[in-house]
């Protein structure tokens, strides 16, 4: 592989991730009410999947990620907690994501869909339950809110995200869009 080939590679897969988190940023805080909170489908969350399709995604991912929750505090829709414990649950997410990215579930990238929802409902549940309730953070509160952000997960992820890859993955121009 000669330089300049090699240096549009590399520029290609910068501006694809760049673009990513930027969709991220703009999915996620574009539909904020649903975004943030104890009850919350972050559509956005459909793209921690990206990692099936290649390791650069879990840094798009992971940085839009950030930069929502940075944002959302600067909205005032969280608080600087989320930028911390939000963009940790998806880095997680992300890298386990990446090390499921080639096992599937009746054709379908089911089981990469999973650590999304996992890392959330364990992270991001309890952070809600003892940063943003009016009332102590019992252990029924820290449960349910891990359920309802799990819920929602599941909904972006599972649902969502999956179709998304499939999709991805049976549109000869979109796989290699991605890919290439």
């Amino acid at each position: 592989m000669n330089n300049n080939h090699s240096s549009a590679f590399n520029t290609r897969r910068v501006a694809r991730s760049a673009m990513v988190a930027a969709v991220y940023v703009v999915l996620c805080l574009g539909l904020a009410p649903f975004s943030f909170g104890a009850i919350q489908i972050r559509v956005a969350e459909l793209l921690t999947l990206m990692p099936i399709f290649g390791a650069e995604y879990i840094v798009a991912v992971s940085v839009g990620c950030f930069l929502s929750n940075l944002l959302g505090v600067a909205m005032g829709t969280t608080a600087v907690v989320d930028i911390l414990f939000g963009t940790l649950a998806t880095v997680l997410a992300c890298l386990v994501t990446y090390q499921l990215r080639n096992i599937r579930w009746k054709g379908l990238a089911i089981p990469a869909s999973i650590p999304p929802v996992i890392f959330n409902a364990l992270i991001v549940g309890p952070e809600i339950a003892i940063f943003f309730s009016d009332s102590p953070a019992t252990l029924p509160l820290i449960a349910w809110n891990a359920v309802t952000v799990g819920v929602g997960e599941v909904i972006s992820c599972i649902i969502l995200g999956v179709l998304f890859a499939r999709i991805v993955e049976a549109t000869p121009a979109l796989n290699k869009l991605v890919k290439a």
